[in-house]
């Protein structure tokens, strides 16, 4: 009995070895990728911070168009790796005018027509930054594509419509909104009303409808949350609502305050 008992003891032990085993290998790949995702976010920050640092005038605009696209985006229901890949390009689309001299970046009047041509070869030039980087979404190719238009206007390539990644154009959408409410070297901000006139407009022509349709609907709650309760209070409630700490994304919450419903993703 007692020889009966260990060869049935044996295959349990084998068993329950077995799935420690599978667990911890399971708990080492999960504490692997969450190492690795925060080795990115701070790749991405310091990417930022150097754009930053030499075009003083759009100090925060990354992190504004990436809170805005990550909104639109949730408006859409993409997938969370969807969300958090357009985050993560957001937050440096404009990586590539560290190549761009600072004085034509903060040129106070209207630019030539070399300098325009400098400024137009900032997507590639982040493109080229970026695409060594072994980010889990395709970062380098949104950065790439963001100037893109529809109608194949846009550069650096000319693509048109499906051509061009839903998150590119989710990206260009966003990326136009922000700067043409905010304050630029050769002019005021235009405000939110002349920006979502612009998207209205070229809607289909310019910029994907599903995106337009969606960032408005996200502007349009904005603007009734903000009548409704005090800036304070809406940008506790989205963060709360957003789960996403403060300390680590301190401007991508920007436009996730004006829409608190849906916030911008959740952290798991």
């Amino acid at each position: 009995m007692r020889q009966l008992r260990q060869r049935v003891a044996e295959p349990k032990q084998e068993q329950v070895a077995t799935e420690r085993k599978w667990a911890e290998g399971k708990l080492k790949q999960k504490l692997r990728g969450t190492e690795l995702r925060r080795s990115l976010k701070g790749t991405i920050h310091a990417l930022a911070s150097a754009v930053e640092m030499k075009d003083p005038y759009t100090a925060g605009h990354q992190r504004r168009v990436a809170g805005l696209a990550c909104t639109i985006a949730r408006e859409m229901s993409l997938s969370g790796e969807k969300i958090a890949g357009i985050c993560m390009a957001g937050m440096v689309h404009d990586v590539g005018k560290i190549n761009v001299p600072a004085e034509v970046l903060s040129k106070p009047s209207q630019l030539t027509g070399t300098e325009f041509d400098l400024i137009k070869m900032h997507p590639q030039d982040g493109y080229n930054v970026l695409k060594e980087i072994e980010f889990p979404w395709p970062v380098a190719q949104i950065v790439l594509q963001h100037h893109e238009r529809m109608d194949g206007s846009g550069y650096p390539q000319g693509l048109k419509g499906d051509d061009i990644l839903l998150e590119a154009r989710i990206l260009a959408v966003a990326d136009v909104v922000e700067a043409m409410s905010s304050h630029r070297p050769y002019r005021p901000a235009l405000g939110i009303d002349k920006a979502m006139e612009e998207i209205r407009k070229n809607k289909g022509k310019l910029y994907d409808p599903d995106v337009v349709a969606s960032c408005l609907r996200v502007c349009s709650e904005k603007s009734r949350s903000k009548s409704v309760s005090q800036k304070g209070t809406r940008r506790r409630r989205a963060m709360a609502q957003c789960k996403m700490p403060e300390n680590i994304y301190p401007s991508v919450a920007y436009w996730c305050k004006y829409h608190p419903r849906r916030g911008l993703m959740t952290r798991k």
